[in-house]
């Protein structure tokens, strides 16, 4: 959007959401297809955002069936009505498959029901075929309205008046099978569902030295089974986009009686329920099973997930992810006019973009076709750099090389953890030793942080000694705050005697404020002039040089999961508002993050100060809602986020103001929130972004081992994170204007941009910047 000033120069203007009117505008909300968990969050967003901007709302109960028999199924929506959904799987307005909305007839009947209320604008939560239905349905549109008025079921100036339909959809689809978007609706949340089962099976294979061969969903996509096998560390994983290899029965036996051999006590193999060989013939688990059984006659079990996949609550990352796209759909409608194709709202790494519909489709048949002509390699590629990335990083990790194929670097690499303890850093670890040992180094590990370095606690690991590292929380090398600059001289030391050439660290702020040290340090020691990199591990997120950390979506699970509890308790005891404090130093992002998940009243965080006349306005803000059907309150308060307004303080001012109205209790969760398993997403962000570290680290030592080379130039120091949704090396030196050192955090945090957000669904009025909106952004293959 740009304005002309007196020069002639063009001046971009900020977009805000309140800015955009929906008077006058009705909005159609429905899920199609199969259900995904995430789904409701992304109805409370649109339900919510379409009121919040004056426009009418209407559910759409059961899908295209729903559409094309009107009546009591489409009704308006009011506030209160999505209130408490967020934590349900599923969708509450219903999904179901519709053959007769394929037809003209069909799609007539819908047409009627939707201008008989004023409905011109609609938001589709769906698969492929429900968003292509959508779309059939847009382009048909006005010859609907002119055939309907010809019928004498409509008025001639309705067809005027209602002349184009706005259709904006959203992925909804637990099998991530949609081209151009990262993660669709309720994709993490089935590998959340996976996962548990894969670490309740473990433990019961070990006692009996049993092979699990497990089915997930998946008919025409394998990302489940890929990420699942990543995350769980399986031994083989079969997949419709990359069928194994033919002779691969005999590989696979031979791999599952090495492992045996290496004294593993079980073994687990994972299979996509439309895993197919290169002939494409299926490739079923009883057939995997009895392989197994005739082969090597080890004790098999076959167990099929099934639905449990698409049950549940949904994950923390689902229901932001759900929310946002619900925002941005309601965005995209009110921006809509004739000219606008239907889009898809979609995420790209954490930016919310649109993309066009019709080309998103088109992309995603193409990998079935490709497929269909066994055109594997096609097929991955299609699929995108994420899945591509995935499938590479699986295949260096679950097979091992045999030793004289494996050429070697005589170098020595070094893991250390550092910090507080983060769930992932075990699957950091093992990534790094396998891909090391597969790059030919010797890796050696370090325990208990850079006291244990000083001391000389450094053991060399072997590929099987981080076997079922994946799945287990906290730091199993040990870690500890402590900085190295206390112990420089023993830590140069101890570099000498293991003849170390590269230092890796999992860690948070501490081990940045190590890797300066360190860097500062190189003139007096020649023995830190090695390449070190340094991958992010904190629950708090607030690692200069990344967007993410490893350890923050577990603990965010973790809160939410709690935040849950605590509202249904709340529900139970009416007129109860509750104060949660969360971790996370003076960085904010848990706070935040978990509130938009859990659907928080309010989230006091230190990067947005606050006074006395904001917490009245929050209490006066919850006395009205008391007089509502949603008797209950949430609040959550960073533990750091002012000296004076304690979480005790905020109680007391709450229960003092809210008397006669509302109680009040508080809630410190504590050091829950560094433990437990990790999430499938720490599992595999922390494996991938390890693997990645260590190719950088074999990328520098490249021919300089016996040369006696010095590594002191800054980019053999660095910081490797996550920026956008790429993974971005960067110099500790030139991190260093972009942290705020007293605080401990990033100057600028890419979060803070969805503050409005959780204002606005709990129903306050503030300015919600949505300059970034509105481009219908180019779909590339292999994004």
């Amino acid at each position: 959007m740009g304005s002309d000033d007196s020069s002639g120069s063009s001046v971009c203007l900020p977009k805000y959401l309140e800015h955009l009117s929906g008077d006058g505008k009705a909005i159609g909300v429905l899920t199609s297809g199969g259900d995904a968990q995430g789904m409701n969050a992304a109805v409370r967003a649109v339900v919510r955002t379409g009121i919040y901007v004056g426009a009418k709302v209407y559910f759409v109960y059961e899908g295209y069936q729903g559409l094309m028999e009107g009546g009591s199924n489409i009704v308006e929506a009011k506030w209160e009505n999505v209130s408490s959904i967020l934590q349900i799987g599923g969708t509450i307005i219903g999904s179901a498959r519709c053959n007769a909305f394929r037809s003209r007839e069909g799609r007539l009947k819908a047409a009627y029901n939707l201008v008989r209320l004023g409905i011109t604008n609609l938001c589709v939560i769906g698969g492929d075929g429900s968003l292509t239905g959508a779309n059939i349905f847009r382009k048909e549109w006005n010859g609907l309205l002119e055939e309907l008025a010809q019928n004498g079921q409509i008025e001639k100036d309705e067809v005027h008046k209602h002349s184009y339909l706005n259709v904006v959809g959203m992925v909804g689809s637990i099998d991530n099978d949609f081209c151009g978007t990262d993660m669709t609706i309720g994709t993490d949340s089935a590998l959340h569902r996976i996962i548990e089962v894969v670490d309740a099976i473990m433990t019961t294979a070990q006692s009996h030295q049993r092979t699990f061969v497990l089915e997930v969903m998946g008919r025409h996509c394998g990302y489940l089974a890929l990420v699942s096998a990543l995350a769980c560390g399986a031994d083989w994983v079969f997949l419709p986009e990359s069928p194994p290899e033919d002779g691969w029965e005999e590989s696979m036996c031979l791999k599952l009686s090495e492992n045996r051999a290496h004294k593993k006590r079980l073994n687990i193999i994972i299979v996509a329920e439309g895993a197919i060989d290169s002939q494409n013939q299926p490739i079923s688990s009883e057939k995997i099973k009895e392989l197994v059984v005739n082969q090597l006659g080890f004790d098999t079990r076959v167990t099929i997930l099934g639905h449990v996949q698409r049950g549940g609550t949904p994950s923390a990352f689902d229901r932001i992810l759900a929310s946002r796209m619900g925002v941005e759909a309601v965005i995209a409608l009110l921006e809509g006019d004739p000219e606008t194709p239907a889009c898809v709202v979609s995420l790209r790494g954490n930016q919310a973009v649109r993309l066009p519909l019709v080309e998103c489709v088109q992309m995603t048949q193409a990998v079935q076709k490709a497929m269909d002509e066994r055109n594997f390699h096609e097929a991955v590629r299609l699929r995108g750099r994420s899945f591509e990335g995935n499938l590479k990083t699986y295949k260096r990790l679950a097979i091992k090389q045999h030793d004289d194929k494996i050429t070697k670097s005589n170098c020595n690499v070094a893991i250390i953890n550092v910090g507080a303890p983060a769930a992932g850093m075990n699957a950091a670890v093992r990534s790094a030793v396998r891909v090391g040992i597969a790059d030919g180094h010797k890796m050696f590990a370090i325990y208990d942080g850079f006291d244990g370095f000083a001391k000389g606690q450094i053991k060399e690991f072997s590929w099987e000694d981080v076997g079922g590292w994946t799945g287990q929380g906290g730091s199993i090398l040990g870690t500890k705050r402590t900085l190295p600059g206390k112990h420089l001289e023993k830590i140069a030391e101890q570099i000498r005697s293991h003849s170390i050439n590269a230092l890796l660290i999992v860690g948070g702020f501490e081990a940045y404020l190590g890797l300066l040290e360190l860097a500062a340090a190189r003139e007096k020691h020649e023995a830190f002039c090695i390449p070190m990199v340094m991958v992010p591990a904190t629950v708090s997120n607030n690692v200069p040089g990344s967007d993410f950390s490893i350890g923050a979506d577990t603990a965010l699970n973790t809160i939410t999961d709690t935040c849950d509890r605590i509202k249904q308790s709340a529900s139970g005891t009416k007129r109860r508002v509750f104060i949660i404090e969360t971790m996370g130093g003076y960085c904010g992002y848990l706070a935040n993050m978990s509130g938009l998940a859990a659907g928080a009243d309010a989230a006091y965080i230190f990067e947005e100060p606050f006074d006395i006349r904001d917490l009245q306005s929050n209490v006066g803000h919850l006395r009205e809602k008391m007089k509502t059907t949603i008797q209950r309150g949430l609040i959550l308060r960073n533990e750091s986020c002012s000296v004076n307004y304690t979480t005790d303080f905020i109680c007391q001012l709450y229960s003092e103001e809210g008397k006669g109205v509302f109680d009040c209790r508080k809630n410190v969760l504590g050091h829950m929130q560094q433990g437990g398993a990790p999430s499938p997403f720490d599992r595999n962000f922390g494996t991938k972004i390890s693997a990645r570290a260590m190719e950088w680290i074999t990328e520098k030592l490249k021919g300089s081992q016996g040369t006696g080379k010095k590594f002191v130039d800054d980019d053999s120091i660095c910081v490797l994170g996550i920026s956008k949704r790429d993974l971005l090396f960067q110099p500790v030196e030139q991190l260093k204007k972009e942290a705020d050192f007293e605080h401990r955090i990033p100057k600028k945090q890419w979060w803070l941009k969805l503050r409005p957000l959780m204002k606005i669904l709990a129903k306050y009025k503030t300015s919600y910047d949505v300059s970034d909106s509105g481009k219908l952004e180019p779909l590339h293959p292999n994004q």
